[in-house]
């Protein structure tokens, strides 16, 4: 029987696999090793999961919460950008492969590309909803406790949950646009604009302003802080959880596509 040797992480020994034997555990922990040995994703994760609670404590020493909006908003004002890094991690995490030249090396120790595949978007989803609960949270908790009491509080449950939701979602995202388009800077840049133009772009449409600038993830995002930029005329007339759904079902559309194409192409 051959076996394939799967490069390891600087410090650990090669593991030999069974050609065409190893299943999604195997391939769960290859994409962990590979995550974990990637300078790029690292920092990625450690600003994106940092980044709210300083927002918080900038909104509230600046003084720079809106008069309508919530504790909840501006205590995660931060929470876009750091979801725009979720994004870029999601297309980092196979854009770094196909840069560093080891996709070749993946796909022969795992010849499934489909098990591929949902162990990144395993690996990625559960990482980073795992990561921005506690640091939405605190960023919530923080803002609790320096905003002035005259702003009304908001809704913190179950919105959180789906506060923290939106970020593998918006990874997963970025993971599909970049096993479409497999390079690093192409990639970051489609996936950065999705998430910036529709709401640039609303109110060229008119009428279908709320339509056009409600399918982001950011859209979701702002709905579910209860921020005033969630405002019906300007991001759409649907609701917190069933814009989050939607653009899940955007997402789950984009990754089945890149899926099919990934199983086709030469890599």
């Amino acid at each position: 029987m051959t076996s394939e040797t799967v490069a390891p992480a600087p410090g650990r020994r090669a593991a030999a696999v069974p050609a065409g034997r190893a299943g999604f555990r195997e391939a769960l922990a290859f994409e962990w090793i590979k995550f974990r040995s990637l300078r790029s994703t690292l920092w990625v994760t450690a600003v994106a999961t940092l980044l709210p609670a300083p927002g918080a404590v900038l909104v509230a020493a600046t003084d720079s919460i809106q008069p309508d909006d919530t504790v909840l908003g501006g205590a995660l004002t931060l929470a876009t950008p750091a979801l725009m890094l979720a994004a870029v991690l999601g297309a980092l995490v196979i854009c770094g492969e196909y840069g560093g030249g080891t996709m070749r090396a993946t796909v022969a120790a795992v010849p499934r590309r489909g098990t591929v595949l949902a162990a990144k978007a395993t690996l990625l989803a559960g990482l980073l909803y795992a990561l921005a609960l506690p640091s939405c949270t605190a960023a919530y908790l923080v803002g609790d406790a320096l905003l002035d009491d005259t702003y009304a509080p908001g809704d913190p449950l179950p919105a959180l949950f789906g506060i923290a939701a939106t970020f593998p979602v918006a990874g997963l995202f970025g993971l599909a646009v970049g096993t479409l388009i497999r390079h690093g800077a192409g990639a970051i840049t489609s996936v950065i604009a999705v998430l910036l133009l529709p709401g640039m772009l609303g109110p060229l449409f008119g009428p279908a302003e709320r339509w056009v600038a409600g399918v982001s993830p950011t859209a979701a995002l702002q709905k579910l802080t209860q921020s005033s930029d969630a405002a019906p005329e300007l991001a759409g007339s649907l609701g917190g959880w069933p814009s989050l759904l939607l653009v899940a079902g955007y997402t789950a559309l984009a990754l089945l596509g890149a899926a099919a194409l990934f199983q086709r192409r030469d890599v």
